[in-house]
């Protein structure tokens, strides 16, 4: 039995130009690309027409393939010799979920590479105009998921309401009602700014500032839908003087 490779390849947040040059050759020279949902279109015409594509995208309790059985897929095309992309948003291993898979490549047998992507909080954050760390505002970032496996939102909330720290919330939008009473109820005061990146860095992006207060009625108000990142912090308040990206 021919035995192929395993790519586990972060695509980035959504600009195409935002790709890794390794992941572009890869992406020229994959037999099969299994695809996530939060890769854009753009980045899907860069793959040769002739390679086998398949979409493998999750959305929130509608998944076209299990997770179990993604992995299973990865190891099948690789041991039938196949060059393989397991081509991810953002960054594979930053809430990708890119451990799991390559946990049971190893039970498999089948190599594998790691190619870094750039993460959603980098990439959406530098489209918005928002450094994530600043010497007068913030010397820690905090990266965390709204939406944990057993689909509650029980973060750590006392180490979260903590000075001079950026918190960077991914998939936080179905929660977001639950995240700003506990981040309040813990101590966080409800004038911390907060801003919502809608679709980060790519032609559709939005950004909408409010405060931890209020930031519900801003994102129901304007009908923001997801993919979007919450960006919580004194940083946020540099966003109107460095806002630079214009979709």
């Amino acid at each position: 039995m021919m035995t192929g490779k395993v790519f586990l390849v972060g695509a980035g947040p959504g600009d195409p130009d935002l790709l890794t040059i390794k992941a572009h050759r890869l992406l020229q020279q994959a037999d099969v690309v299994l695809y996530d949902r939060l890769v854009g279109a753009d980045i899907i015409a860069m793959i040769p027409e002739a390679t086998e594509k398949l979409y493998v995208g999750k959305a929130k309790s509608l998944h076209s393939l299990p997770q179990d059985q993604i992995n299973s897929l990865l190891a099948r095309k690789a041991k039938e010799g196949k060059v393989v992309v397991r081509l991810k948003g953002g960054d594979p291993f930053i809430f990708g979920r890119g451990g799991e898979e390559l946990e049971e490549l190893v039970e498999e047998g089948v190599s594998f590479e790691v190619v870094p992507g750039v993460t959603a909080a980098a990439g959406c954050a530098a489209y918005a105009g928002i450094p994530l760390t600043h010497r007068d505002y913030a010397q820690s970032v905090r990266f965390l998921t709204g939406h944990l496996k057993d689909g509650t939102t029980e973060l750590p909330w006392d180490e979260l309401v903590h000075p001079s720290q950026t918190l960077v919330i991914y998939m936080g939008l179905t929660g977001l009602e639950s995240i700003s009473q506990s981040l309040i109820r813990f101590g966080m005061r409800p004038s911390m700014p907060v801003a919502i990146v809608e679709k980060g860095t790519s032609s559709e992006q939005r950004v909408f500032t409010s405060t931890i207060k209020d930031v519900v009625g801003v994102a129901q108000q304007n009908e923001v839908k997801s993919p979007a990142l919450l960006i919580i912090g004194e940083v946020v308040t540099l966003q109107d003087k460095l806002a630079w990206f214009s979709a």
